[in-house]
């Protein structure tokens, strides 16, 4: 079967198959989005663009996700007519350095219960791996959503002791053990108003 008809054929055996398998992209082995992602049961967060996008397709409670620099504004806007007073919101750090703090900025300012949680992987990942303008820290992210408003910031981390003791860090701030997520966000989840 050649040329016209052959095409046609191939459409009808096509539109006849039936799927036997589909698959999503999920997270690598080792990928820190594998726990970075999962929130408490009964809880929700949304996506942001980038990697955590996936965890939409994932057994997570992710659901909805916005424009890149719009991370959290659909709360903010969805938030006065819900009966959830909180989500979390995630949020990749090149996101973050390039235009997300603006909506973090948007969500402390119309007192919005969203608990963002910042992906650092010193990269924009989304487009190529290259490290964020400005050498973006873990200590300047945590200053500088503090100094916006931020109720409560915290740090989790694999190493928890990497962080030398001289670090200025924003009053309160407190370091945590990736393996500790799920309570430290049930903690954070309590925490009215806007919070980082």
């Amino acid at each position: 079967m050649r040329g016209w008809r052959g095409f046609k054929e191939f459409q009808r055996i096509a539109a006849e198959t039936r799927d036997v398998a589909q698959t999503h992209s999920l997270f690598l082995l080792g990928c820190p989005h594998n726990s970075s992602t999962v929130v408490p049961e009964g809880m929700r967060a949304y996506a942001g663009i980038g990697c955590h996008y996936m965890a939409q397709w994932m057994d997570r409670s992710t659901l909805g996700y916005t424009h890149m620099g719009g991370e959290g504004a659909n709360w903010v806007g969805e938030a006065p007519f819900s009966n959830r007073n909180h989500v979390f919101q995630n949020l990749g750090d090149g996101t973050y350095n390039h235009s997300g703090y603006m909506a973090i900025r948007a969500a402390i300012a119309s007192n919005t219960n969203i608990t963002y949680k910042i992906l650092f992987n010193d990269a924009v990942a989304m487009t190529g791996g290259q490290a964020n303008d400005g050498g973006l820290t873990v200590p300047q992210v945590a200053r500088q959503v503090a100094a916006e408003g931020a109720k409560r910031v915290v740090v989790v981390t694999d190493e928890p002791d990497k962080y030398p003791s001289d670090i200025e860090w924003p009053k309160g701030l407190t370091i945590h053990h990736r393996d500790d997520l799920i309570a430290v966000q049930k903690e954070l989840a309590e925490v009215p108003a806007s919070r980082c």
